[in-house]
Protein backbone atom coordinates (compact mmCIF):
# COMPACT_ATOMS: atom_id res chain seq x y z
CA UNK A 1 0.00 0.00 0.00
CA UNK A 2 1.30 3.86 -0.54
CA UNK A 3 -0.34 6.84 -0.36
CA UNK A 4 -1.38 9.70 -3.01
CA UNK A 5 -0.14 12.98 -2.57
CA UNK A 6 -1.88 15.87 -3.19
CA UNK A 7 0.42 17.69 -5.04
CA UNK A 8 -1.28 20.99 -3.53
CA UNK A 9 1.18 22.88 -5.56
CA UNK A 10 -0.39 25.78 -7.66
CA UNK A 11 1.28 28.61 -9.44
CA UNK A 12 -1.16 30.91 -7.87
CA UNK A 13 0.95 29.98 -4.39
CA UNK A 14 3.87 31.68 -6.23
CA UNK A 15 1.80 35.26 -6.10
CA UNK A 16 1.03 34.30 -2.55
CA UNK A 17 4.28 34.52 -1.22
CA UNK A 18 5.34 37.55 -3.07
CA UNK A 19 2.56 38.80 -2.05
CA UNK A 20 2.92 38.18 1.56
CA UNK A 21 6.21 39.95 1.30
CA UNK A 22 4.73 42.67 -0.31
CA UNK A 23 1.84 43.44 1.90
CA UNK A 24 4.30 43.05 5.17
CA UNK A 25 1.64 40.80 6.18
CA UNK A 26 4.22 37.50 7.78
CA UNK A 27 4.44 37.24 11.23
CA UNK A 28 7.43 37.46 13.20
CA UNK A 29 8.88 36.23 16.13
CA UNK A 30 7.41 33.70 18.60
CA UNK A 31 3.75 34.43 18.50
CA UNK A 32 3.34 37.04 16.53
CA UNK A 33 0.68 37.98 14.76
CA UNK A 34 -0.91 38.61 11.19
CA UNK A 35 -1.97 42.00 11.45
CA UNK A 36 -4.22 41.61 8.05
CA UNK A 37 -5.86 38.30 8.21
CA UNK A 38 -8.91 38.06 9.90
CA UNK A 39 -7.87 34.23 11.35
CA UNK A 40 -5.40 36.46 12.89
CA UNK A 41 -2.81 33.30 12.09
CA UNK A 42 0.27 33.23 14.42
CA UNK A 43 3.47 31.78 14.13
CA UNK A 44 4.37 28.54 17.02
CA UNK A 45 7.03 28.90 19.57
CA UNK A 46 10.40 28.56 18.01
CA UNK A 47 12.07 26.58 20.75
CA UNK A 48 9.82 23.35 20.05
CA UNK A 49 8.34 24.34 16.43
CA UNK A 50 10.53 26.29 14.49
CA UNK A 51 8.29 26.01 11.22
CA UNK A 52 7.04 28.59 9.48
CA UNK A 53 2.62 28.77 9.48
CA UNK A 54 1.88 30.55 6.72
CA UNK A 55 -1.27 33.22 7.56
CA UNK A 56 -2.79 33.08 4.49
CA UNK A 57 -3.02 29.22 3.30
CA UNK A 58 -6.29 27.27 3.03
CA UNK A 59 -7.31 26.87 6.35
CA UNK A 60 -6.56 30.00 7.31
CA UNK A 61 -9.06 31.81 4.70
CA UNK A 62 -11.50 28.95 5.83
CA UNK A 63 -11.53 30.01 9.46
CA UNK A 64 -12.03 33.13 8.01
CA UNK A 65 -14.99 32.64 6.11
CA UNK A 66 -16.37 30.44 8.48
CA UNK A 67 -15.92 33.55 11.28
CA UNK A 68 -17.51 35.99 8.35
CA UNK A 69 -20.53 33.49 8.63
CA UNK A 70 -20.81 33.15 12.11
CA UNK A 71 -19.72 29.82 11.86
CA UNK A 72 -17.61 30.44 15.26
CA UNK A 73 -17.68 26.66 16.82
CA UNK A 74 -16.80 25.44 12.83
CA UNK A 75 -13.60 28.16 12.47
CA UNK A 76 -12.46 27.57 15.93
CA UNK A 77 -12.11 23.68 14.69
CA UNK A 78 -10.41 24.96 11.30
CA UNK A 79 -7.84 26.97 13.50
CA UNK A 80 -6.84 23.43 14.70
CA UNK A 81 -5.25 23.65 11.29
CA UNK A 82 -4.81 26.78 10.33
CA UNK A 83 -2.29 27.04 13.07
CA UNK A 84 0.25 24.78 12.45
CA UNK A 85 3.09 24.75 9.88
CA UNK A 86 2.16 22.64 6.93
CA UNK A 87 4.35 21.63 3.86
CA UNK A 88 4.31 24.06 0.58
CA UNK A 89 3.46 21.81 -2.35
CA UNK A 90 6.08 23.59 -5.02
CA UNK A 91 4.55 23.87 -8.37
CA UNK A 92 5.60 23.34 -11.91
CA UNK A 93 5.22 26.32 -13.32
CA UNK A 94 7.43 28.57 -11.27
CA UNK A 95 9.88 26.66 -8.93
CA UNK A 96 12.25 29.99 -8.49
CA UNK A 97 9.33 32.01 -7.28
CA UNK A 98 7.50 29.86 -5.45
CA UNK A 99 10.56 28.85 -3.04
CA UNK A 100 11.78 32.24 -3.08
CA UNK A 101 8.34 33.41 -2.07
CA UNK A 102 8.17 31.04 1.07
CA UNK A 103 11.47 31.23 2.53
CA UNK A 104 11.21 34.69 2.07
CA UNK A 105 8.08 34.92 4.21
CA UNK A 106 9.90 32.32 6.75
CA UNK A 107 12.72 33.89 7.49
CA UNK A 108 10.71 37.53 7.48
CA UNK A 109 8.64 35.46 10.65
CA UNK A 110 12.71 33.58 11.77
CA UNK A 111 11.40 30.70 10.92
CA UNK A 112 12.02 27.87 8.18
CA UNK A 113 10.02 26.75 5.24
CA UNK A 114 8.79 23.32 4.67
CA UNK A 115 8.66 22.51 0.93
CA UNK A 116 7.94 19.26 -0.57
CA UNK A 117 9.23 18.83 -3.92
CA UNK A 118 6.51 16.68 -6.15
CA UNK A 119 7.88 16.93 -9.71
CA UNK A 120 9.39 13.53 -10.51
CA UNK A 121 8.86 12.53 -14.57
CA UNK A 122 6.27 9.69 -14.53
CA UNK A 123 4.98 10.69 -11.09
CA UNK A 124 2.23 8.38 -9.34
CA UNK A 125 2.23 6.19 -12.10
CA UNK A 126 -0.51 7.40 -14.13
CA UNK A 127 -3.16 7.78 -11.14
CA UNK A 128 -4.79 10.64 -9.27
CA UNK A 129 -1.21 12.80 -8.69
CA UNK A 130 0.08 11.61 -12.03
CA UNK A 131 2.24 14.42 -13.74
CA UNK A 132 5.38 15.56 -13.21
CA UNK A 133 8.35 16.86 -15.39
CA UNK A 134 8.41 16.66 -19.09
CA UNK A 135 11.78 14.73 -18.89
CA UNK A 136 14.80 14.51 -16.76
CA UNK A 137 16.43 17.52 -17.92
CA UNK A 138 13.40 19.44 -17.30
CA UNK A 139 13.20 18.06 -14.02
CA UNK A 140 16.94 19.43 -13.50
CA UNK A 141 16.02 22.78 -14.53
CA UNK A 142 13.00 22.67 -12.06
CA UNK A 143 15.15 21.64 -9.30
CA UNK A 144 17.53 24.37 -10.29
CA UNK A 145 14.59 26.95 -9.89
CA UNK A 146 13.92 25.69 -6.51
CA UNK A 147 17.48 25.84 -5.19
CA UNK A 148 17.96 29.25 -6.62
CA UNK A 149 14.60 30.58 -5.04
CA UNK A 150 15.59 28.93 -1.92
CA UNK A 151 19.10 30.46 -1.86
CA UNK A 152 20.61 31.23 1.88
CA UNK A 153 17.35 30.97 3.79
CA UNK A 154 16.68 28.25 6.21
CA UNK A 155 14.40 25.22 4.77
CA UNK A 156 13.42 21.66 5.18
CA UNK A 157 12.95 19.90 1.93
CA UNK A 158 10.90 16.94 1.66
CA UNK A 159 11.88 15.28 -1.77
CA UNK A 160 9.90 13.51 -4.02
CA UNK A 161 7.00 11.54 -2.29
CA UNK A 162 6.74 7.74 -3.84
CA UNK A 163 9.48 8.30 -6.07
CA UNK A 164 11.23 5.48 -4.69
CA UNK A 165 8.72 3.10 -3.35
CA UNK A 166 7.22 3.24 -7.07
CA UNK A 167 10.55 1.99 -8.07
CA UNK A 168 10.72 -0.81 -5.40
CA UNK A 169 7.13 -2.06 -6.37
CA UNK A 170 7.70 -1.77 -10.11
CA UNK A 171 4.95 0.21 -10.65
CA UNK A 172 7.32 2.97 -12.20
CA UNK A 173 8.07 0.80 -15.39
CA UNK A 174 11.97 -0.69 -15.43
CA UNK A 175 13.05 1.79 -17.90
CA UNK A 176 12.86 4.32 -16.33
CA UNK A 177 14.48 3.63 -13.30
CA UNK A 178 17.91 4.17 -13.52
CA UNK A 179 17.41 7.97 -15.23
CA UNK A 180 15.27 7.92 -11.73
CA UNK A 181 17.82 7.19 -9.32
CA UNK A 182 20.21 10.12 -10.86
CA UNK A 183 17.70 12.45 -11.04
CA UNK A 184 17.19 12.13 -7.03
CA UNK A 185 20.97 12.03 -6.24
CA UNK A 186 21.77 15.14 -8.21
CA UNK A 187 18.54 16.89 -6.36
CA UNK A 188 20.33 15.69 -3.26
CA UNK A 189 23.17 16.76 -3.84
CA UNK A 190 21.98 20.42 -5.46
CA UNK A 191 19.69 20.82 -2.82
CA UNK A 192 22.30 19.62 0.22
CA UNK A 193 25.03 22.17 -1.42
CA UNK A 194 22.92 25.12 0.16
CA UNK A 195 23.32 26.40 3.45
CA UNK A 196 20.57 26.28 5.16
CA UNK A 197 18.55 23.10 3.66
CA UNK A 198 17.68 20.41 5.34
CA UNK A 199 16.92 17.53 2.40
CA UNK A 200 14.84 14.52 3.62
CA UNK A 201 14.47 11.86 0.53
CA UNK A 202 11.24 10.05 0.84
CA UNK A 203 11.34 6.18 2.03
CA UNK A 204 7.65 5.40 2.21
CA UNK A 205 5.41 4.10 5.18
CA UNK A 206 4.93 1.59 8.01
CA UNK A 207 2.41 -0.34 5.48
CA UNK A 208 4.07 -0.83 2.78
CA UNK A 209 6.67 -4.63 2.64
CA UNK A 210 10.02 -4.11 5.11
CA UNK A 211 13.22 -1.96 5.23
CA UNK A 212 15.10 -4.81 3.61
CA UNK A 213 13.08 -3.66 -0.03
CA UNK A 214 13.91 -0.28 0.28
CA UNK A 215 17.31 0.59 2.08
CA UNK A 216 19.42 -0.15 -1.08
CA UNK A 217 17.53 1.90 -3.17
CA UNK A 218 17.53 4.78 -1.06
CA UNK A 219 20.94 4.71 -1.01
CA UNK A 220 21.66 4.69 -4.66
CA UNK A 221 19.12 7.60 -4.68
CA UNK A 222 21.77 9.45 -2.69
CA UNK A 223 20.29 9.06 1.03
CA UNK A 224 24.22 9.16 1.90
CA UNK A 225 24.47 12.68 1.14
CA UNK A 226 21.15 13.35 2.15
CA UNK A 227 20.29 15.23 6.35
CA UNK A 228 17.77 11.69 6.37
CA UNK A 229 14.83 10.18 5.28
CA UNK A 230 11.10 11.30 5.51
CA UNK A 231 7.95 8.31 6.61
CA UNK A 232 4.32 7.89 6.35
CA UNK A 233 4.02 11.17 3.58
CA UNK A 234 0.22 11.93 3.37
CA UNK A 235 -0.71 8.59 5.00
CA UNK A 236 -1.99 7.55 8.13
CA UNK A 237 0.19 5.03 10.03
CA UNK A 238 0.85 5.79 13.84
CA UNK A 239 3.48 7.61 14.93
CA UNK A 240 4.37 4.85 16.56
CA UNK A 241 4.39 2.28 14.18
CA UNK A 242 6.39 5.04 11.74
CA UNK A 243 8.95 4.95 14.42
CA UNK A 244 9.72 1.59 14.60
CA UNK A 245 9.86 1.56 10.32
CA UNK A 246 11.99 4.39 10.58
CA UNK A 247 14.34 3.05 12.99
CA UNK A 248 14.62 -0.39 11.24
CA UNK A 249 15.79 1.47 8.30
CA UNK A 250 17.60 3.95 9.67
CA UNK A 251 19.63 0.97 10.94
CA UNK A 252 20.36 0.21 7.26
CA UNK A 253 21.26 3.49 5.87
CA UNK A 254 24.00 4.61 8.61
CA UNK A 255 22.21 5.54 11.31
CA UNK A 256 20.50 8.15 9.28
CA UNK A 257 17.78 10.20 11.09
CA UNK A 258 14.60 10.95 10.12
CA UNK A 259 11.21 13.01 10.06
CA UNK A 260 6.92 12.05 10.28
CA UNK A 261 4.45 13.29 8.42
CA UNK A 262 1.78 13.09 11.32
CA UNK A 263 -1.07 15.45 9.72
CA UNK A 264 -3.56 12.76 9.62
CA UNK A 265 -2.80 9.87 11.61
CA UNK A 266 -4.40 10.71 14.99
CA UNK A 267 -6.69 7.58 14.71
CA UNK A 268 -4.26 5.74 12.63
CA UNK A 269 -5.00 3.87 9.05
CA UNK A 270 -8.58 2.98 7.71
CA UNK A 271 -8.46 -0.71 7.30
CA UNK A 272 -12.31 -1.34 6.91
CA UNK A 273 -12.18 -0.30 2.95
CA UNK A 274 -10.51 -2.33 0.01
CA UNK A 275 -6.75 -2.19 0.79
CA UNK A 276 -5.60 -0.59 -2.17
CA UNK A 277 -8.10 2.24 -1.40
CA UNK A 278 -7.17 3.04 2.35
CA UNK A 279 -5.26 5.86 1.37
CA UNK A 280 -7.76 7.76 -0.05
CA UNK A 281 -9.74 10.44 1.63
CA UNK A 282 -10.27 7.28 4.41
CA UNK A 283 -13.53 8.57 6.90
CA UNK A 284 -13.03 8.56 10.50
CA UNK A 285 -9.23 9.58 10.48
CA UNK A 286 -7.98 12.78 12.36
CA UNK A 287 -5.03 15.02 13.06
CA UNK A 288 -2.33 13.83 14.39
CA UNK A 289 0.94 15.20 16.99
CA UNK A 290 1.19 19.13 16.00
CA UNK A 291 4.60 19.76 14.33
CA UNK A 292 7.88 19.64 16.35
CA UNK A 293 11.10 18.93 17.29
CA UNK A 294 10.55 17.19 20.07
CA UNK A 295 10.10 14.08 19.31
CA UNK A 296 9.73 10.52 21.04
CA UNK A 297 12.93 9.29 19.66
CA UNK A 298 16.67 10.69 19.13
CA UNK A 299 16.43 9.78 15.40
CA UNK A 300 13.47 11.27 14.64
CA UNK A 301 14.25 14.85 13.80
CA UNK A 302 10.88 15.90 13.65
CA UNK A 303 7.13 15.62 13.63
CA UNK A 304 5.48 17.83 10.36
CA UNK A 305 2.33 18.10 8.51
CA UNK A 306 4.11 17.18 5.01
CA UNK A 307 0.67 16.43 3.58
CA UNK A 308 -1.58 19.98 4.35
CA UNK A 309 -4.71 18.62 5.96
CA UNK A 310 -8.00 19.24 4.44
CA UNK A 311 -6.64 19.04 0.96
CA UNK A 312 -8.04 16.00 -1.10
CA UNK A 313 -6.16 12.56 -1.98
CA UNK A 314 -7.92 12.12 -5.21
CA UNK A 315 -11.33 12.19 -6.13
CA UNK A 316 -12.30 8.96 -4.37
CA UNK A 317 -15.33 8.92 -1.35
CA UNK A 318 -16.67 12.33 -2.86
CA UNK A 319 -13.50 14.40 -3.08
CA UNK A 320 -12.08 17.01 -5.24
CA UNK A 321 -9.27 16.68 -6.96
CA UNK A 322 -6.12 15.77 -5.18
CA UNK A 323 -4.35 18.42 -3.58
CA UNK A 324 -7.62 20.11 -3.78
CA UNK A 325 -9.45 22.33 -0.48
CA UNK A 326 -11.93 19.89 0.99
CA UNK A 327 -13.96 22.04 3.64
CA UNK A 328 -15.99 19.16 4.69
CA UNK A 329 -12.97 16.79 5.06
CA UNK A 330 -11.22 18.66 7.01
CA UNK A 331 -13.95 20.03 9.38
CA UNK A 332 -14.19 16.14 10.22
CA UNK A 333 -10.43 15.71 10.91
CA UNK A 334 -10.33 18.72 13.74
CA UNK A 335 -13.38 17.65 14.96
CA UNK A 336 -12.01 13.78 15.55
CA UNK A 337 -8.87 15.18 16.69
CA UNK A 338 -7.57 15.48 20.69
Amino acid sequence: MYGKKGAGARSSMAVLGAALLLAGCSSGGDGGKDERSGAEITQQPKNADPFWVNPDGNAAEQVAAYAEAGKDEAAEQIRKIAGQPTGEWIGAENPEGEARGFTEAAEKADRAAILVLYNIPHRDCGQFSQGGAADGDAYRTWIDGVAKGIGDRPATVILEPDAILHLVNRCTPEEFHEERYDLLKGAVDKLTSLKNTKVYLDAGNAGWGHPDQIFQPLRWAGVDRADGFSVNVSNFYSTEDSVAYGKQLAAKVGGKHFVIDTSRNGNGPYTRGEADENWCNPPGRALGESPTTRTADPLVDAYLWVKRPGESDGTCRGGPKAGEWWAEYALKLAKASK
